[in-house]
């Protein structure tokens, strides 16, 4: 059997990572394709390195550029890709311009498809993201979908016939940088000589929140108002439209840092005091490693971390501030994203299709 996994941004490299360690030990030829949607090394290049992740097949380079000519770019390149290799599968991941275009170039040439994280809902139709995955869950062939929640959403639109129950598989490799790290110190107490416990840990990234420069603002003035310094890693895009809005993102208790690789990320985040973020991702990742979360946005797709505490959402100074400061959640021994083993059956689950 021959899969074909199209990625192009860093939560795609870290849901790779255990796909193509399972596919690899099942005997499965895996083809990776890099759309080049992230193209700064530290958010592509060093996730493959640290993750031990095949070195990628074919690199399309599309790099940056507004949602159209981003996707249409893609589009060009995958149809020669997809036609080349013949995979038995494409196996796409998550909510990006990267997944989107690899299902409609796989579909349109009649190659089966499978949505990994399918089924993840935000109801928001204002975020790219929201309708990347329902254009992608409604083409593929096959969802493998990472909660009982998904699944119930897939359901809900009449998807459920083709709808597998597989895990989260950034649990899988969460599970085990997390275990590789063991009690390596924090980054940021190394370099920054903050002690563990006394910092939070930041990211600011989505359109909503960046491309409004009063949006932006709040977010960066209520940041540096915290009782802690709050590390900011700060993603390009964000540094790109700060400086465009005259935004300063080191001021106050706001230091802004260049993003870190994977395990140094989990690193940071286990030695800080709590999490402050609008990525998907990290949310879900906080909650895992047990770190307190604050996540600025109206809605998100992980209602567990919420329902289960971990997690708030906050959209104005105070809600920042209050969501931050909050005492401690209570802990909890659910498992909503699986047991670290997501990967294993979506291969196996692919292989027996």
């Amino acid at each position: 059997m021959k899969i074909i996994s199209v990625v192009g941004a860093r939560p795609q490299f870290v849901k790779l990572a255990p796909i193509d360690h399972a596919a690899r030990a099942a005997g499965v030829e895996h083809i990776i394709v890099h759309t080049g949607q992230h193209y700064d090394p530290m958010l592509s290049d060093v996730f493959f390195e640290d993750l031990g992740i095949s070195a990628p097949d074919v690199h399309l380079g599309v790099g940056s550029g507004s949602h159209g000519v981003q996707t249409g770019a893609m589009l060009a390149a995958l149809d020669a890709v997809f036609t080349e290799h013949a995979p038995d599968w494409v196996l796409v991941y998550g909510d990006t311009n990267s997944t989107v275009a690899a299902a409609l170039s796989a579909v349109k040439l009649h190659i089966p498809v499978a949505h990994l994280e399918a089924g993840l809902r935000s109801f928001n139709r204002r975020m790219p993201e929201e309708h990347n995955r329902v254009l992608t869950d409604h083409a593929a062939d096959l969802l493998l979908a990472p909660t009982q929640v998904a699944v119930d959403h897939l359901t809900h639109e009449g998807l459920g016939e083709r709808t597998t129950l597989v895990g989260d598989v950034m649990t899988d490799v969460l599970f085990r940088v997390r275990d590789e790290l063991g009690d390596a110190p924090s980054p940021i107490t190394a370099e920054l000589g903050i002690a563990a416990g006394q910092y939070y840990l930041a990211t600011i990234h989505r359109a909503e929140n960046t491309d409004s420069p009063e949006r932006l603002s709040m977010i960066i003035e209520a940041l540096s108002a915290l009782d802690k310094p709050v590390v900011l890693l700060a993603h390009p895009r964000v540094v790109a439209k700060a400086e465009e809005q005259g935004v300063n993102l080191t001021t106050g208790n706001l230091i802004a840092h260049a993003p870190l690789a994977y395990p140094q990320l989990l690193a940071a985040a286990l030695g800080s005091a709590g999490i402050v973020t609008d990525s998907g991702g990290l949310q879900k990742e906080a909650f895992l490693l047990r770190v307190p979360c604050t996540t600025v946005r109206t809605e998100t797709e992980w209602v567990e971390t919420v329902q289960l505490g971990w997690n708030v959402l906050a959209n104005s100074a105070a809600e920042i501030a209050s969501g931050v400061t909050r005492p401690r959640p209570a802990e909890t021994t659910e498992t909503p994203y699986g047991d670290g083993h997501a990967a294993e059956r979506v291969v196996q689950v692919l292989a027996g299709m």
